[in-house]
């Protein structure tokens, strides 16, 4: 059974739904509204306790980290779902945020960032299309995407998950990526409703009761923090993705840790009820993000309460699971949370599997078909590239000599970014694909890689890629965005060395340049072009024309990088990208 083309279609599966529900006992209702992780539950759990949905976290790999040994694990709890007293099927998921990520040898795409940079709605819905077969040939029929929040501050660690700035361009292309992943019969996920883009920089807080933020919380400034915005600019700026999103007909919703004028929205009975399921008409289910209801309160029962009473269906518990459906079993039977609250839950979880075509067995892709579409990431690989400034003509590079420097040249790791392989990410080979410097030996010139640029060979025409190291969620918030000291280092020194010189910055979001663009005759943002950073070098030498458009503006300074949605004039402003 296809997906459906929009929440309204959800009324057949709501009758199907119905009447499973008369079957249920509290249970196996409550069972159905819990998520583990996959290190912390057995399939023989997941039988026992009638669970609905097991996730893969960042880097909750199988060991090999193969897709033929996702597709046995990810099926033994599937198999698990099978063997509970009513049947009733798993849904499996996964961060495939840029291609089914996390996988060994998975085509990896450029991050939204990237894909927000081409503009191309039917590209991001072939690349999402894409992500959505590789992910259900492991067995996973549930991605934790599209990321659809509008990123106002580029100093967020997840500015790169969003498609940009402006919420016309981000509610196009989150759509899109909707429309992709459902149509290869993968539910996706609008996240973090709502605001997440929108927090203010230092109101990231340390949650003190958990020792999971105990030992991360404290290295997050902006992530998780505070949008301080009234309704008016909630609504036009932070909501009109996700009512795209619906209008596409996503089947789930993830809310933000991220708190409204100091509320969180993991506990907003406005926000998820009345807003999202009550004025927006969303069908679909709700789901926590990661330990998202532990912030809610010191008192795990009282998370469970008052997350549930909010308007979460499905908990990502994702640790301890069992306490949760303790919590839960006895806060219906003292009458803290309805009954009728978990019918409506449960109703609109099964109804999703339903919509998905879970309860007839559906059939996957085979597992051949993860890592089989290079192709498509190197064409939107170089449909992202944004040429900044190019001064005469050193593009494309002609079959002379060219020397490459910099660690992001020749660094698969880098060029993903985060979210791939591991949670935060990694340098070097971490998984198969092709690098920039790959690229440009493909083409007739006479490349000579000097990566820390400390050789005394010349040549007409230098290449220097600059880039960030990998990083996710609230490590990546950052308030520095100049560029390193090393790399402005690095450019002089292959400066002298050269009679012209292109720079590539492969980063997650605008890097303050300084000096170090007035000597340069060529500037390109690649951001994170996934692991086919070949496409990068196909804009570079000609194979493929540039076509990218900012997503956001390029700041000139950091004055203006502390100072997001400024009237500031930027270096470069959103739309801009040259052709040549």
């Amino acid at each position: 059974m296809p997906p459906p083309s929009s929440t309204t279609d959800l009324g057949a599966s709501r009758a199907f739904a119905s009447d499973v529900l008369g079957r249920m006992t509290l249970a196996e209702k409550i069972g159905q509204m819990t998520q583990a992780e996959k290190n912390s539950i057995t399939p023989d759990e997941v039988a026992d306790h009638g669970i609905g949905s097991v996730l893969s976290g960042g880097g909750a790999n199988p060991e090999p980290n193969t897709p033929e040994a996702w597709r046995e694990m990810v099926g033994a709890f599937l198999d698990g779902g099978r063997r509970s007293r009513l049947g009733i099927p798993l849904l499996y998921g996964v961060d495939a945020v840029h291609g089914h990520s996390n996988v060994g040898d998975a085509t990896i795409f450029p991050h939204n960032v990237g894909l927000g940079a081409t503009g191309d709605a039917v590209l991001v819905e072939r690349v999402y299309r894409a992500t959505g077969i590789e992910t259900a040939a492991t067995g996973s029929l549930w991605d934790f995407a599209p990321t659809v929040a509008v990123s106002v501050d580029p100093r967020w660690g997840r500015s790169y998950e969003s498609f940009g700035d402006d919420p016309s361009l981000v509610s196009r292309l989150g759509a899109a990526a909707v429309r992709g992943l459902q149509d290869a019969g993968v539910a996706a996920c609008a996240k973090h409703f709502v605001g997440d883009g929108g927090t203010v920089w230092g109101t990231a807080h340390r949650v003190e009761w958990t020792d999971w933020w105990n030992g991360w919380g404290s290295q997050w400034h902006i992530d998780q923090g505070d949008t301080v915005v009234d309704e008016a600019t909630l609504r036009s700026v932070h909501l009109p993705p996700y009512e795209d999103a619906i209008g596409a007909g996503v089947l789930t919703v993830m809310a933000s840790y991220s708190s409204w004028n100091g509320d969180k929205v993991h506990g907003h009975h406005r926000l998820l009820t009345e807003l999202l399921k009550g004025e927006l008409g969303f069908e679909g289910f709700v789901v926590s993000d990661w330990m998202g209801i532990d912030q809610l309160d010191a008192d795990p029962y009282r998370c469970a309460v008052i997350s549930v009473n909010a308007g979460i269906d499905m908990v990502m518990v994702p640790i301890a699971w069992q306490r949760f459906v303790d919590d839960l079993t006895r806060a219906v039977e003292v009458g803290d949370v309805a009954i009728e609250r978990i019918d409506d839950a449960v109703v609109r979880i099964l109804a999703v599997k339903h919509a998905l075509g879970l309860f007839d067995h559906p059939a996957e892709p085979p597992v051949t078909a993860v890592g089989a579409h290079r192709d498509l990431a190197r064409e939107a690989a170089a449909a992202s590239a944004v040429l900044l400034d190019h001064r005469g003509d050193v593009l494309p590079i002609g079959s002379g000599r060219v020397l490459v420097a910099g660690a992001g040249a020749d660094d698969i790791g880098r060029q993903c970014g985060g979210w791939t392989i591991e949670w935060q990410g990694g340098t070097g080979t971490i998984t198969t694909g092709t690098t920039i410097l790959d690229g440009l030996r493909e083409g007739g010139a006479e490349v000579v890689h000097d990566p820390d640029g400390t050789g005394d060979e010349r040549a007409p025409v230098g290449v220097v890629v600059v880039s960030e190291r990998p990083y996710a969620e609230g490590l990546g918030d950052r308030e520095d965005l100049r560029l390193p000291g090393e790399d402005r280092e690095l450019i002089e020194r292959i400066r002298a060395r050269v009679d012209r010189l292109v720079l590539v910055v492969v980063a997650g979001r605008p890097l303050v340049l300084g000096d170090a663009a007035d000597v340069c005759d060529a500037i390109v943002a690649a951001w994170l072009p996934g692991s086919e950073g070949a496409g990068i070098a196909d804009v570079l030498v000609g194979r493929r024309p540039f076509t990218g458009r900012l997503p956001r503006p390029w700041p000139a300074d950091a004055a203006q990088v502390a100072d997001p949605g400024g009237s500031w004039e930027a270096a470069w402003p959103r739309g801009h990208g040259r052709t040549i």
